[in-house]
């Protein structure tokens, strides 16, 4: 069979290829084979053709092994032509010869170009998240007042179960953290102060830092690592095994089922987290005060009563339900964008925590402007 496909015949410095037979993919080796032989030749040829009369059927690929052939002894110098070709035949290799066997050649740019479409996509990407986010918020405000419509419908379980891991589980890992903050601050306050004289001064920048600002960043950035992560992680996964695309065979609302305790459970659980951390914060300043500043007890508590009062307090308290739902909402719309990968997941996932952990401390900016507005 292979005898038959391509044959050759030389007259002087005239090479004549006779294609017959088949030349569809099933004969690609035999075809490639040959074509390979008589390319590879180096006989004093100076004009080649190529005699397709005996083609019996052509396929693409047989079309490609064709043209390639003729580029071949074109490429070698060689005037090359194709007879004899069928005419229900020659609307494919027209096809095939207006391909270009090279790759394409990749547009150069200008480092400024380049620069300036990266920032652009990334902002197309920051609104697509944006809106998402807004999306989502309005779909949790609209099952939320579903739920408080038909209070039955809430699933109070599956709240108390995320709170647990979410406030209970969470609150070693908080007060070390914060304990730990609040020993750091005092020690550095007092390093500084002393050279002043000022040590007793500690106590108020320990007490306002830590309830306005410290202690409900500290705990939502927290939060957003550990348990905004996991949200993501489990709401992805639920996605690449279909499980929320069978909730809503079911006639269930994802949003109302998956989301919403989620996110009440971090609204409920992150003003405790805050308030716990805020006073581990202030006992670990206190230790410090005391051992390393020489600052007793009492005179750390009663000067902590002159420099804070209820507002300072409630400045930190008033901030940590809103990080929870901003935290709540980024995780759930995160986890709800995984693809079907593993690699999608975790992309995901880190994008989640990123992204929680910005928009904590842009929001705390905003806070501090409006608090300072109004003269809290």
């Amino acid at each position: 069979m292979t005898a038959t496909l391509l044959e050759s015949t030389t007259e002087g410095e005239r090479l004549r290829l006779a294609a017959a037979g088949a030349w569809t993919a099933q004969h690609a080796r035999a075809l490639e084979r040959l074509i390979d032989a008589q390319t590879g030749k180096r006989d004093a040829v100076r004009s080649v053709i190529v005699d397709a009369a005996g083609i019996e059927r052509l396929d693409t690929f047989g079309a490609w092994l064709l043209e390639r052939l003729v580029r071949a002894w074109k490429a070698q110098g060689c005037d090359t032509a194709m007879v004899g070709l069928a005419e229900n035949y020659r609307g494919l290799m027209d096809e095939v010869h207006g391909v270009s066997d090279e790759a394409p050649r990749r547009r150069r740019q200008s480092e400024f170009i380049h620069t300036l479409a990266a920032v652009g996509r990334t902002m197309v990407k920051a609104l697509d998240s944006l809106v998402s986010s807004a999306n989502m918020l309005g779909a949790v405000a609209v099952a939320f007042a579903r739920v408080l419509a038909r209070p039955r419908s809430f699933r109070l379980t599956a709240m108390v179960h995320h709170l647990e891991n979410v406030g209970w589980r969470a609150v070693p890992i908080i007060l070390l953290i914060t304990f730990l903050i609040g020993c750091i601050v005092a020690q550095q306050g007092i390093f500084h102060f002393r050279k002043f004289g000022a040590d007793v001064y500690v106590v108020d920048m320990v007490g306002i830092l830590v309830l306005r600002e410290i202690g409900v960043l500290i705990v939502a950035i927290m939060v957003a690592g550990r348990s905004g992560s996991a949200y993501t992680a489990e709401l992805g996964s639920m996605k690449m095994r279909e499980e929320i695309d069978a909730l809503r065979t079911m006639g269930f609302d994802p949003v109302e089922v998956l989301i919403l305790p989620r996110i009440l459970a971090l609204v409920i659980g992150v003003p405790i987290l805050t308030f716990l951390g805020s006073m581990a914060a202030l006992y670990g300043g206190g230790l410090v005060a005391w051992f390393y500043g020489g600052i007793d007890p009492e005179i750390f508590l009663g000067r902590l009563k002159e420099a804070i009062s209820l507002e300072t307090f409630e400045v930190g308290m008033i901030k940590a339900p809103f990080m929870a739902l901003v935290i709540g909402i980024v995780a759930c719309v995160q986890g709800l964008k995984v693809k079907g990968s593993a690699e999608s997941l975790g992309l995901q996932t880190t994008a989640s925590v990123v992204e929680s952990i910005f928009l904590v401390i842009v929001l705390d900016g905003v806070f501090a402007i409006f608090f300072a507005s109004i003269g809290m």
